[in-house]
């Protein structure tokens, strides 16, 4: 017995000298390690491998975030270099040796003097401890925590992003996980924190196959940021549907009865001036990624400045600037706002992000990230348009040239997230009067020639200027009557402003709203489009591609030719069963909205079915005979045609693709059912039911063609009859909706079975359409259920 318990306690001592809780101070157990100073003080333990952090004070609160020092490389999955979370307001609380990191609810407040009111809005909803530290070291108040499990745990949320996006089930391997020191800072208002995390996991996905060097296996670098919050004195500035901005909203629980609950802001920098001058206290100043390769760093910086303009439009006087950041300079550094170029294995998204303070909407910082490969989509559609290969002496230059001022102009719309800027996708109709809005290239075609010298717009539009005076203008007294007057200037220089909920999907309701569109006018700038296309694709060559390409490398640079029509085409028909309207507010005289004008509605009807029709569909034979199989060592990409003939170039399934397209357009659940109310409300237009006749009558015409525009009006039928079924099939589309697309497979059924099916058959039709009725009859008794996926997509189009 003695024995026994001799040895335990030999473990007693052997346990707390293990855990640093023995009469050390937090001085003594730190002895030998390496100090950084700064937002928070954190010690470097070099024989284990640990961060320990130092905290004193359990009252301040802090922001903390999350974000990627080494991304997948992935654009579909999303995982992204210079990545980052939105902002939690946090602090640590002390409960004896053990320290909470608590995040504070901000969604829900009580802006009161009365602590008693404010205590019961933080009791009545619920708040978030995030971790969980335990104490090594302890000197009175003050704790030395172990910060390296939560730096090797997922705070980024990198495992359930692999799984949402279909690429295996992912979890971190400690084992293989470390600090990852060189980016682990500390300065004067952050504290910067990474880890090197690997995801062990079985069954990867082939976006992680095509990225990894050992798919089971995927590395990346999470970091995590503790940042001081901004000093006091920032004005919050009130938020308008039409200003512009993003909107930052809380529920004030202390509003007054006849005031709303829910108080909305815009997310903007600090921004003031000198007292008696347009100086700026502390300009705006953006530093460049000096990683970005020549020309591309100038277009970026160039780009980025035109926002100069804005300011000084506002009243400013050098309140905003671009620099390349300095070498002695951190990006990581919460005092720097950084632009920086990031590479995919695919071309991908660009992103603006501003760190922002939670309980104001002030922004911090912001973090512009460019994909690089941005740059290369457009030189490409430039290539098949413009075929610069065909002489001796070539001169890319014009491509070139499109290329960067797609760059400055994608460095200025990024630039104008981070300074608080929402989209306006109805800037384009005006002139192009903001760079917030989606451009498509402006190609013309003059005398036979294609002309690409005013694909973009040089500098901020109208638009942008007035939305940084509203944003950062500043008035004497009366801000709320300076604002409106912004709005009204806005309103009467002719300026619109939709963002994103009104005008992303192909089934959006706005008829002015459009992503990569030009003209003020949809129907005019489509068929302007059509005429363009057609040109291109007679003339397209081999000339497109440099000589020492392969020749089979001519299908990719072709792909943005053939569908160069497709973001005109969703234009346009938002125009179907479409509206037109702005955000009003209820004082305004003007209605709510209006329908677009039937005539105009049957004219976005027939000009989109032209993109149906087996002529606009068929690739010239001159094309075809381009486009041989891949050559060794090269191999199809997302990039290329869909196809079904295995490795012979497929000149039918990329019409199917195309057909899909547009009647993805037309047949849209909730475009069917504006159509039906419509029709409805004023006995005329293009009704639904007149949508499908239309279809139906092209569909069911066997005789019109021969040869491959034969087999080409085969398979766009077959997209039809497909897309027919996919709408009576479901469930969230209106009854009526459902009920017509019933009836109109069963009128197809019908008039199938009127035919004669057997006999000659030199063009395919009769096998198609006992085919088709076979389909249809399986579907109508509910054995045969059909697949959005089974219809050859498109290959993906955005981001230009």
């Amino acid at each position: 017995m003695l024995q026994l318990t001799q040895r335990l306690l030999v473990l007693t001592l052997f346990v707390l000298f293990s855990t640093g809780l023995q009469a050390k101070t937090i001085a003594e157990y730190t002895a030998g390690m390496q100090k950084q100073a700064g937002f928070f003080d954190f010690y470097w333990d070099d024989k284990t491998g640990r961060v320990l952090l130092e905290v004193s004070d359990f009252e301040r609160e802090f922001l903390f975030m999350t974000g990627l020092a080494q991304g997948l490389g992935s654009n579909p999955v999303g995982l992204d270099r210079n990545q980052g979370s939105d902002p939690r307001l946090v602090r640590f609380e002390r409960v004896g040796n053990k320290a909470l990191l608590y995040q504070q609810n901000l969604k829900y407040r009580a802006l009161s003097d009365n602590a008693a009111e404010r205590r019961a809005v933080e009791e009545a909803f619920a708040s978030s401890v995030l971790w969980g530290f335990e104490a090594v070291a302890r000197d009175g108040d003050r704790l030395l925590l172990d910060l390296t499990p939560f730096l090797l745990s997922d705070q980024h949320g990198i495992g359930q992003r692999l799984q949402d996006t279909k690429q295996g089930a992912y979890r971190v391997d400690s084992g293989k996980s470390a600090v990852y020191l060189k980016r682990t800072k500390s300065f004067p208002l952050n504290s910067e924190f990474e880890a090197r995390l690997t995801f062990a996991g079985s069954k990867p996905g082939n976006h992680v196959r095509q990225v990894t060097p050992t798919p089971e296996l995927v590395s990346l670098r999470q970091h995590v940021s503790f940042v001081a919050l901004p000093e006091a004195g920032y004005q919050p500035r009130r938020f308008h549907s039409n200003s512009g901005y993003f909107a930052f909203q809380y529920r004030d629980y202390a509003a007054p009865i006849d005031q709303p609950l829910d108080q909305r802001f815009i997310y903007r920098h600090r921004l003031q001036k000198k007292a008696g001058s347009d100086e700026a206290v502390e300009p705006i100043v953006y530093y460049v990624d000096p990683g970005v390769p020549e020309p591309v760093r100038s277009a970026l910086v160039e780009g980025a400045r035109w926002w100069a303009d804005a300011f000084e439009a506002a009243g400013f006087k050098d309140a905003y600037r671009v620099e390349i950041l300095p070498e002695d300079a951190d990006p990581m550094d919460v005092r720097y706002n950084v632009i920086s170029w990031v590479h995919r294995s695919t071309r991908g998204w660009s992103y603006g992000h501003a760190l922002a303070d939670p309980r104001t909407g002030e922004i911090i910082k912001g973090n512009v990230t460019l994909g690089s490969l941005r740059v290369r989509q457009d030189f490409l559609i430039a290539q098949g348009l413009l075929q610069p290969y065909g002489t001796e002496n070539v001169d890319t230059s014009k491509l070139k040239e499109m290329a960067l001022a797609r760059i400055r102009q994608l460095s200025a719309h990024e630039v104008g997230h981070t300074l608080g800027i929402a989209h306006n996708f109805a800037a384009s109709p005006k002139n192009r009067a903001s760079v917030m809005d989606y451009p498509a290239p402006l190609v013309t075609l003059e005398n036979g020639e294609l002309d690409i010298a005013q694909a973009y717009d040089t500098g901020i539009g109208g638009w942008d200027k007035l939305a940084v005076k509203y944003g950062y203008g500043e008035s004497a007294a009366d801000e709320a009557g300076f604002l409106a007057a912004v709005l009204d200037e806005a309103k009467q220089a002719g300026h619109r402003f939709i963002s994103d909920p009104d005008s992303r999907a192909i089934n959006n309701a706005h008829a002015t709203s459009h992503l990569w569109d030009n003209g003020a006018e949809p129907l005019s700038e489509f068929e302007r489009m059509l005429a363009l296309r057609q040109h291109a694709l007679q003339n397209f060559s081999a000339a497109a591609n440099a000589p020492e390409s392969p020749r089979s490398a001519l299908e990719e640079t072709l792909v943005p030719v053939y569908y160069g029509h497709r973001y005109q085409a969703e234009a346009v028909g938002k125009l179907i069963g479409g509206l037109d309207y702005d955000y009003e507010y209820n004082g305004a005289d003007a209605q709510g909205f209006s329908m677009v004008p039937a005539a105009r509605q049957q004219k976005a009807l027939d000009l989109l079915q032209q993109t149906l029709s087996p002529e606009f569909l068929t690739l010239p034979e001159s094309v075809l005979a381009l486009m041989p199989p891949k050559s060794y060592g090269y191999q199809r990409t997302p990039e290329s045609f869909p196809a079904y003939t295995g490795v012979a170039f497929d000149g039918i399934a990329l019409a199917e693709a195309g057909a899909g397209h547009t009647l993805a357009i037309l047949l849209h659940p909730e475009r069917a059912a504006r159509l039906t109310e419509q029709r409805a409300r004023r006995g005329e237009g293009p009704g639904f039911g007149d949508l499908l006749d239309q279809l139906t009558r092209n569909a069911m015409d066997e005789g019109a063609y021969s040869g491959l525009q034969a087999a080409i009006h085969q398979r766009v039928n077959h997209v039809y009859f497909h897309q027919l079924m996919l709408l009576a099939h479901n469930s969230k589309a209106a009854e009526p909706v459902r009920a017509r697309a019933s009836m109109e497979l069963a009128k197809i059924q019908h008039a199938i079975g009127l035919m004669k099916l057997f006999g000659d058959d030199a063009e395919g039709y009769k096998a198609h359409y006992y085919y088709q009725v076979q389909r249809i009859a399986a579907f109508l008794a509910g054995d045969l259920k059909v697949e959005a996926s089974e219809i050859k997509p498109m290959p993906p189009g955005s981001p230009i």
